[in-house]
């Protein structure tokens, strides 16, 4: 079983700054992927970046120059760094993590979300 838990959500003006995390725990083997995703009212979930284990890093096309994904190995974390905020940056987030298990098994897990509103 794998479990996620996400912090750091909250409430910040437009132009400030927030971090997310995000921690794998479990009978996890390895991690191929990390990464957050968002989705705001009336809208499907999207791709915010997503990182794989050679660093690879990809980014939605919005987000690029603004958010920056890094990822703790050790502490199979991933930290989502958002700076410049908008409010079109409003969303529940989520963290997903993709690997495999102790057991050999293929795992796409997420997290419960994390609530980020950008607003004066």
């Amino acid at each position: 079983q794998v479990q996620l838990v996400e912090s750091g959500g909250g409430l910040v003006q437009p132009g400030g700054s927030l971090r997310l995390s995000c921690a794998v725990s479990g009978s996890i083997f390895s991690i191929h992927a990390m990464g957050w995703y968002r989705q705001a009212p009336g809208r499907e979930r999207e791709l915010v970046a997503r990182i794989f284990s050679g660093l690879n890093t990809i980014y939605a096309d919005s987000m690029k120059g603004r958010f920056t994904l890094s990822r703790d190995d050790a502490k199979n974390t991933v930290y989502l760094q958002m700076n410049s905020l908008l409010p079109e940056d409003t969303a529940v987030y989520y963290c997903n993590a993709l690997g495999i298990t102790i057991a050999t098994l293929t795992y796409d897990a997420w997290g419960q979300g994390t609530q980020v509103t950008v607003s004066s």
